[in-house]
């Protein structure tokens, strides 16, 4: 079974860095796209940044210049470097990838991890 966990959250104070993690397992054949999302209460789960195998990135322009993605494809993770932290960084943070893996059959699919949360405070 193809799966997704995130590691890395936990709570800093405003200005520090974090450093998430995020390992895909199963299958696996490609993952043509990784990338992370984020979610607060009573607001739409928005794209934070995304990576494609060949290295191609596309960052959240709250977030152009503080975080950094990064992706192995040997060992399949992606990680998600944040620097600069503020207060509305504060979301559960979520890991998202497009898997072409072998279960019955091949297939495509689109995997989510459970998420984990990240608390900036000032």
């Amino acid at each position: 079974q193809v799966q997704l966990v995130e590691s890395g959250g936990g709570q800093v104070q405003a200005g520090g860095s974090l450093r998430l993690y995020c390992a895909a397992s199963g299958r696996i054949i490609s993952i043509p796209t990784m990338g992370w999302y984020r979610q607060v209460p009573g607001k739409q789960r928005e794209l934070v940044a995304h990576i494609t195998r060949s290295g191609s990135t596309n960052y959240a322009d709250s977030v152009k210049g503080r975080f950094t993605i990064s992706r192995d494809n040997a060992k399949n993770t992606v990680s998600l470097q944040m620097n600069s932290l503020k207060p509305e960084d504060t979301a559960v943070y979520y890991c998202n990838a497009e898997i072409i893996a072998t279960d019955i059959v091949v297939r495509s699919g689109n995997y989510w991890g459970q998420g984990t949360q990240v608390t900036v405070s000032s």
